[in-house]
């Protein structure tokens, strides 16, 4: 009898199928190897920037420290260092860690466990910007003013050493108060302090140019023993963390200009861009609003969105804070995931353009060269820009196109690798309630974040998964009713009626039907509570 497999052998299969793997050839080990040897931290043509008192801010459990902070005053403004790991110095154009680099063309994440694109030894070692030593780094100087307006950013290659591994809760500790927080008292306290004022002035100045804030959540799946541990995690928990993500988006679209408005040819961008939703969608999402509203019998303000009014960050901003699960709490999640799907995707590019998500153009992702491919290239080219020495330009040109090749295949790897993860999470969630009667199954309940043509996108309460209930699987509840959403996705309701069977935001409880092992689906139907 073969034994079960462990939920993490079926993720290595996983990873296996995808060719994936954790395991790095030899010529890329022994790069690797030769670099940790010969690190050039005490690299002559390296400004030393070690007396500044930088720190990394990342989740408590993050070992590859891409990036590190330092802010001081300036006169009436401020100035905020922001140094990235100088991953390109060591993963080169020509080397096997580069040949390997493009192959991955990133990091990807697991439950569990994560396949890196640099070998750990470099990506949270030598090259991570840990708190054991001096680290190479490039460095964005930004100038700001009193109101937290960028004036000026200029680039700098240097040796840095972090003080601190911090996480955003250990931040949020000191400057809420630092008398109580064990972090009190040390050298990097008030660049800490400063943060929270920059943070807090870049994001009056985000939200007056309309970014759209989400009241995000995701889903962290561990292992956990032989099985699987779910916990939901809002995705900006701390102050600490808007405060962070606004740096990186500066320095990010600092990046993406100084390269476009370089007038050497032989700088090569590559951009990040999203271009803004459809005015027909915006326009159906606004209706939406309306009909729900109404279906819930809430009242027009905050429910309803007027565009010619509100701005959608504003309305999202000024929708309820309300109790988990209540029916206020359902229908801000739906309303806010609906929102979210009227954005089309971004993608790399090398030709600039906005990136409605972040509110910046141009927009380059300088902040993750250790966990994208993109990043080393990018970095490579920022210190052409400061040396002014350049390869071939022919060269790099065809490089860039491949760069950005691998990198749009790249995001694409990772949402196939979170697919087949989470048809393993529902595999083994599911299994077990096969082998129960019908009466004694598991009743879900949940929230319809979504109604479309051919299916009903329900999130469990408990686990918190997303899970599809297809129209033709449900009609069989409805008395074998044509089913199709109305009123721009606001109702579910039978073909040619107006009463409605399912509303945006309602909870609703199934339970398991069958696996369709032709689809590889699981099929819940509807019951009553």
């Amino acid at each position: 009898m073969t034994a079960k497999k462990s939920a993490r052998e079926e993720l290595q299969e996983i990873a296996k199928a995808l060719q994936l793997s954790v395991e790095f050839p030899p010529e890329v080990l022994a790069e690797t190897e030769a670099w940790l040897k010969e690190p050039h931290i005490d690299d002559p043509l390296l400004v030393d920037r070690t007396a500044m008192p930088f720190v990394t801010i990342d989740n408590a459990y993050s070992k590859d420290l891409d990036q590190a902070i330092f802010v001081e005053k300036e006169g009436d403004g401020y100035r905020v260092a922001y140094a990235i790991a100088d991953a390109s110095f060591y993963v080169r154009p020509g080397s096997a860690l580069f040949a390997e680099a493009m192959k991955r063309g990133a990091s990807y994440y697991f439950p569990g466990f994560s396949i890196p694109m640099l070998p750990r030894p470099l990506s949270e070692g030598l090259v991570s910007l840990n708190a054991d030593g001096a680290r190479r780094a490039i460095i964005f100087f930004h100038h700001l003013d009193a109101k937290g307006e960028l004036k000026e950013t200029r680039l700098e290659r240097a040796r840095v050493k972090s003080r601190a591994k911090l996480s955003f809760n250990d931040v949020q500790r000191l400057v809420d108060d630092s008398k109580t927080s064990p972090l009190g008292g040390r050298d990097f306290e008030p660049s800490m302090l400063l943060l929270r004022e920059v943070g807090r002035r870049r994001m009056e100045l985000a939200a007056k140019r309309g970014l759209v804030r989400y009241r995000r959540e995701e889903v962290s799946v561990q292992l956990d023993g032989e099985g699987l541990a779910f916990s939901v995690m809002e995705l900006v928990r701390d102050e600490v963390e808007l405060w962070n993500e606004q740096i990186s988006l500066m320095c990010n679209a600092e990046g993406g200009r100084l390269l476009r408005e370089c007038e050497n040819p032989a700088i090569e961008p590559i951009y990040r861009v999203q271009a803004g939703p459809e005015p027909e969608r915006l326009a159906s999402l606004a209706t939406l609003t309306a009909h729900v509203a109404k279906r819930h019998e809430l009242p027009e303000s905050p429910w309803v969105w007027k565009p010619e009014v509100t701005p959608l960050s504003k309305y999202l901003e000024q929708l309820p804070h309300a109790k988990p699960g209540t029916k206020e709490d359902r229908l801000v999640a739906a309303l806010t995931r609906q929102s979210v799907m009227v954005n089309l995707r971004s993608e790399y590019s090398t030709e600039p353009g906005k990136h409605v998500g972040v509110g910046a153009e141009p927009y380059a992702r300088f902040s993750a060269p250790m966990r994208e491919m993109v990043g080393v290239f990018l970095h490579k080219e920022a210190v052409e820009l400061m040396t002014g020495i350049h390869p071939t330009a022919e060269v790099d040109e065809v490089l860039r196109a491949e760069v950005v090749k691998v990198a749009n295949r790249s995001r694409g790897m990772q949402r196939k690798v979170q697919d087949l993860s989470n048809e393993v999470v529902m595999n083994r969630l599911f299994t077990p309630e096969l082998t129960k009667p019908k009466a004694s199954r598991t009743r879900f309940t949940g929230t319809v974040m979504g109604l479309t043509s051919n299916k009903v996108h329900l999130r469990f309460d408990v686990p918190p998964l997303d899970v599809k209930l297809y129209l033709f699987d449900i009609a069989p509840s409805f008395k074998g009713a044509w089913l199709e959403p109305a009123e721009e996705g606001a109702i579910l309701r039978a073909k040619n009626t107006t009463a409605a069977l399912m509303v945006l935001g309602q909870p609703l409880t199934v339970m398991l039907s069958k696996r369709d092992e032709k689809s590889r689906r699981w099929v819940f139907e509807p019951v009553a509570v």
